[in-house]
């Protein structure tokens, strides 16, 4: 498992030691710049320095043992002074090594020797010519010395540097670990939210996400603890009623009560076995669920097959059910198609159950400018204005409802449009019910 506060302090001791490296070229490219500069300016001196009678129009031999002389011109074993006279002759030589150009270039030039590179300064002084030159090597010596005292310091504040790095890294994730902690010591029942208080700019998206993680994973909780209490509420009718027509099937005198009661067991357990369904179907669609993919769906010609599969119970009923088909073309969302079936199926045989015999029920869909609309249209009693908002919560029937349902119809429309994006309109269809479910454009 990697660490953030073993990564960064890996990152800042690279940075240190890269950056100190980088300021030590730094300093020793100047150094060796400075001293280059002093170097030829002590070499300029130097052949300034020497004895004027090398300037006479004839010159005597140079005594090196004399006491100006040995002073100047062996003051420094690592420079090389070399004289001679107008026609060459050489009047004095410090060092047989190493061999310098016989002829020289006035001014300064740097030449390779067999012992290295030197740095060589010529100058004539009346009839004779002066070369001065110092190894390469002496110089770059010197700027080395210069630029370890230089970067000495900071090497011996390292120790320290990394002792402030590590602590400040460390009271920087202090946060992160005060999290880790209060997540730790919570148990599933504790969704209250975080505390950010004195947080870090940079921790608070972290324990902000937290939060609304929380505050969803409480709203899915107490939105299955609620399924399950309106569940078991809306079960516990229809199994007192079981058990009841069983007992009436046990206690039947004869044969015809015991079919009629027989008869009413069955549609009890039709009527269970539809509730059961519709309450699978809701928890599908709870907000917490995992919804499947959504594919391009043709609503047109999945209203179609509702239409054709629920045409059977509108005869049974006399009902007139159709699909109003003047638009023709294809009105494409994207959904899943299984939901959306349920959704219309749902508002086909609400209307069913609603309407009186002999009514009549259209299924119309069709391209608008906010969308698609699949709108379901009967003319039947309709619902009254004060109860369409009510009309969506779960196990809510309206005071004149036929026996049989559960309340979970519209409920069940109500989430699989949500989950689609889509919203559900309950207008007057003078006489009648239109229920409008518009979705939006597809992309």
């Amino acid at each position: 498992m990697r660490s953030i506060q073993r990564t960064l302090l890996w990152w800042l001791a690279a940075g240190l030691a890269v950056g100190i490296a980088v300021a030590t070229a730094l300093i020793y490219g100047q150094a060796r710049q400075e001293a280059n500069a002093l170097f030829d300016y002590q070499m300029k001196q130097l052949a300034a320095a020497l004895p004027s009678q090398f300037s006479a129009p004839a010159p005597p031999p140079f005594d090196s043992g004399s006491a100006t002389g040995a002073d100047l011109l062996h003051a420094d074993e690592d420079v090389v002074i070399h004289i001679w006279d107008g026609s060459g002759r050489s009047l004095y030589l410090s060092h047989s090594h190493p061999a310098l150009p016989p002829q020289a270039e006035l001014g300064f030039s740097n030449a390779q020797t067999n012992s290295g590179e030197w740095r060589i300064y010529s100058v004539q002084l009346g009839p004779a010519v002066v070369q001065i030159a110092q190894p390469m090597s002496a110089r770059r010596t010197l700027a080395a010395h210069m630029a370890l005292r230089t970067v000495a310091p900071l090497l011996l504040l390292l120790p320290l540097l990394g002792w402030l790095v590590w602590l400040a890294v460390g009271r920087g994730l202090r946060p992160l670990r005060e999290i880790a902690s209060e997540v730790s010591a919570r148990d599933a029942n504790t969704l209250a939210p975080l505390s950010v208080r004195n947080m870090p700019v940079e921790i608070a998206p972290l324990s902000d996400a937290l939060n609304q993680l929380l505050g969803r994973l409480a709203h899915a909780i107490d939105t299955q603890r609620a399924f399950v209490a309106d569940a078991a509420h809306a079960l516990r009718t229809p199994l007192a009623a079981l058990q009841l027509q069983a007992q009436l099937v046990e206690r039947a005198e004869n044969a015809e009560a015991r079919q009629e009661a027989v008869g009413q067991l069955r549609q009890g357990l039709e009527r269970l076995t539809h509730l059961v369904a519709q309450l699978l179907t809701l928890a599908r669609q709870e907000p917490g669920a995992v919804p499947p993919p959504h594919e391009p769906i043709d609503l047109r010609e999945l209203a179609v097959g509702v239409v054709a599969d629920m045409s059977q119970a509108a005869i049974n009923r006399d009902i007139d059910l159709g699909l109003d088909d003047k638009a023709g073309s294809q009105a494409t969302v994207r959904g899943d198609a299984d939901a959306l079936r349920i959704l219309l199926t749902n508002l086909v045989d609400n209307a069913l159950q609603y309407i009186p015999r002999g009514g009549c029920i259209d299924v119309r869909v069709s391209e608008i400018a906010a969308g698609v609309e699949l709108a379901v249209i009967d003319n039947g009693p309709g619902i009254s204005a004060a109860e369409r908002e009510r009309v969506f919560d779960r196990f809510y029937r309206v005071p004149d409802a036929p026996t049989g349902g559960s309340g979970l119809g519209l409920a069940i429309v109500a989430e699989i449009a949500q989950s689609h994006g889509a919203r559900v309109f309950l207008e007057d269809a003078a006489p009648g019910l239109c229920v409008r479910v518009v979705f939006p454009v597809t992309a």
